[in-house]
């Protein structure tokens, strides 16, 4: 992500306002007007109608769309005759219905996306000097009006009447004996499990737009930066987006016999922006002076002092933003309530409760003291707390960056350099070259502004988008590194959406499932520059990193969900508030699962992730990632062909993520086959120099 300033931050303070005005119209007719005596005398007629063996799909489906049914679709007697002529009781009517349905929502979602994606694009790509009207045209989508227009228009009542929509228990219980059809059509019915204005939705949308763009322009100019003694920590022109920037140059100094300064001034600009003590002139500044050590200011001109009021909560301002209007949006989800509900039950269809046990199974694995020792022998010293990104059990951490940047900036001088030797990276792969041609014919890498993302297609004759950031001089390895971890987003984006037999099954279960093939990618950026080395060695080190990388990032999870219950029971909170809040709770997850192995309480490390910020409780994806990412490891460790395992998987599409990994590698997931792993690795390691 990246990119922002001024003028951003002055339309932010209006959008908070415009958060609370309009939503009493919008709520509305939120209650459904047919009564039970109505639903019972149009299901009593409809079975007259078709008999009784259509009695179960005839009861569910007029009680569906009768939830939804609200003043302005019409009177109870509209209701009725809507009803008795719209029901699809011929078998044969009801799938050509399905599948033009299909057809047409590919129409539809795919050029709403397109158009979002297109308007949004100054502010995500580097296309020259933003203007303050690229800003309200990238909140502006045009997807907001769907759920009012497919509703005014009935065609969402068609769906409620004829395909039953199922909750997550139903679907664990019931799905494993489905069909694809079955599942296609539940699919289909998921789309209008709730009905919320377009008001709310664009309100939503316009919250979600400002803080991604508050995170992509939250540049921190390195070679400006001074600590006390140290003048000079970093190399001139190095410009770091938050976290990432920080956290990948922070990991880059494991191999810097000079690191160490570096590596603790890092976590002091990491502290302060979750302090919100950093000095506001700073951000996406190269004209001054930032000392860390007594955060003072000095301009680069001349060297004067400079007074610079600190950012003041502008951080958390965004969060509970994104809260606001994400709780405004809850009375219209009467099965999902919270935002937490929704992220669980419907988008990730894991209950939180497993969720958690999963990741509390690797905080609490007694294999990750172990781990830790291993790293202090390699380290020569103590643990500090953001060893918690520590790499060195990496491949690449065994290669001077410098070396790696002339390499990739040699190999990748600009995006079309890129972009032209994708279809090389899947051969390496073992894509065939007519299947490699024709994935990354599907794929437009773009210059970003921010980190870097991959962005989906929704219809098949769209492209998906590889937005990374190459500096005018050449790709730097850790911008590589990024791009190729969302190369492995866009080639699962193309195979689950043009390889799978319903469009309503296109896609993955949840996103750790792309997040797994991204982490799959990523880990061999090295082979795909013909630089990899593996050895016995590199391949138990390899586990330990991905046990490592776990532990971290399941831990900045937990925090992500305890700060969402947090605001839930504290809808009033103000931004003050709610930074006291989330940096209590960091520590306190520092401390029940950190503290014990680093010896040092009370960090509020945990607190520095910018998703935690702009993407509404998305961080419990990263390590449901790395943790189905290892299953799928560990199942191709034996595989001849890693490509036709890659497809057959990722044909499988949107079905519940248990029964995926069921069909993948043969068990649900789990975090046993990490943990053995981990503990043979370590026994190695321990006895290894």
């Amino acid at each position: 992500m990246t990119v922002k300033k001024s003028f951003i931050i002055t339309f932010s303070f209006i959008f908070v306002f415009l958060i609370f005005t309009g939503i009493n119209k919008a709520n509305e007719g939120a209650a459904s007007m047919i009564s039970e005596a109505s639903k019972k005398e149009a299901i009593t007629k409809l079975i007259e109608k078709y008999g009784d063996t259509h009695k179960a799909n005839i009861e569910k489906g007029v009680n569906q769309a009768a939830s939804l049914w609200r003043k302005e679709d019409g009177s109870e007697k509209d209701f009725m005759n809507f009803c008795m002529n719209n029901y699809l009781a011929d078998k044969k009517l009801r799938e050509k219905t399905f599948k033009r349905f299909e057809t047409n929502f590919e129409t539809i979602l795919g050029n709403y996306l397109k158009i979002s994606r297109e308007l949004s694009a100054p502010l995500q790509l580097e296309m020259g000097t933003l203007l303050p009207a690229d800003y309200l045209f990238a909140e502006f989508s045009p997807n907001t009006h769907f759920d009012d227009d497919l509703f005014n228009t009935k065609i969402a009542f068609v769906v409620l009447l004829n395909f039953p929509l199922y909750s997550l228990e139903e679907k664990m219980d019931l799905g494993r004996d489905w069909g694809r059809l079955v599942w296609s059509e539940a699919r289909l019915a998921d789309m209008f499990d709730s009905r919320v204005p377009s008001a709310v939705q664009q309100k939503r949308f316009a919250a979600y737009v400002q803080a991604d763009d508050y995170i992509s322009n939250y540049n921190i100019y390195m070679h400006n930066i001074t600590s006390g003694k140290y003048k000079s920590l970093f190399p001139d022109g190095l410009k770091l987006i938050t976290h990432w920037g920080l956290r990948d140059e922070l990991k880059s100094r494991y191999n810097d016999s000079e690191g160490l300064p570096k590596q603790e001034a890092i976590l002091q600009i990491m502290e302060h922006i979750i302090n919100q003590t950093i000095p506001s002139c700073v951000i996406d500044n190269n004209k001054v002076m930032w000392d860390i050590a007594s955060n003072t200011v000095t301009s680069k001109d001349d060297g004067n002092a400079m007074t610079c009021p600190a950012e003041n909560n502008f951080r958390y301002k965004h969060l509970l933003n994104i809260f606001n209007v994400e709780r405004n949006a809850d009375q219209f989800y009467s099965t999902l309530p919270t935002l937490i509900d929704r992220r669980f039950k419907k988008q990730r269809e894991i209950p939180e409760e497993k969720v958690k046990a999963l990741f509390e199974s690797i905080l609490n694995s007694p294999i990750i003291p172990k781990v830790a020792k291993i790293i202090e022998r390699r380290l020569k010293r103590k643990l500090q707390p953001f060893d918690i990104w520590y790499n060195g059990f990496s491949e690449r951490s065994e290669f001077n960056e410098a070396g790696l940047d002339k390499i990739v900036k040699d190999k990748y001088p600009n995006v079309e350099a890129f972009q032209k030797d994708l279809p090389n990276i899947l051969e390496k792969l073992g894509f065939s070259k007519d299947k490699a041609l024709f994935i990354c014919s599907k794929v437009q890498v773009d210059p970003s502004r921010g980190v870097g993302h991959a962005m989906e297609a929704l219809m098949r004759e769209d492209k998906t988008h590889l937005r990374t950031r190459i500096p005018a001089d050449g790709m730097k390895y850790k911008g590589y590194n990024i791009a190729v971890h969302e190369f492995g987003h866009n080639v699962e984006q193309v195979i689950s959406l043009h390889d799978v037999d319903h469009y309503m099954l296109s896609g993955v279960p949840n996103t750790g499932f792309t997040e797994a093939l991204a982490f799959i990618f990523q880990s061999r950026d090295l082979e795909f520059i013909n630089m990899a080395q593996p050895t016995k060695e590199t391949d138990y080190l390899a586990i330990l990193n991905d046990l490592w990388q776990t532990y971290e990032i399941a831990g900045v999870s937990l925090v992500d969900m305890e700060v969402w219950h947090w605001l839930y029971d504290h809808p009033g909170a103000t931004d003050a508030e709610l930074k006291t809040a989330v940096i209590t709770i960091a520590k306190n997850v520092w401390n029940t699962y950190y503290a014990p192995v680093f010896k040092t309480k009370d960090q509020d490390i945990l607190a520095i992730y910018s998703h935690m910020i702009d993407a509404g409780l998305y961080l419990p994806d990263y390590p449901l990632g790395h943790i189905i990412s290892f299953q799928i490891e560990k199942y191709l460790e034996n595989r001849e062909n890693l490509a036709d395992e890659i497809l057959r998987m990722y044909q499988t599409g949107r079905i519940l993520p248990d029964m995926w990994m069921q069909l993948a590698v043969g068990e649900p997931i789990s975090t046993e086959p990490l943990l053995k792993a981990a503990e043979e690795a370590a026994d190695i390691a321990k006895n290894t120099k």
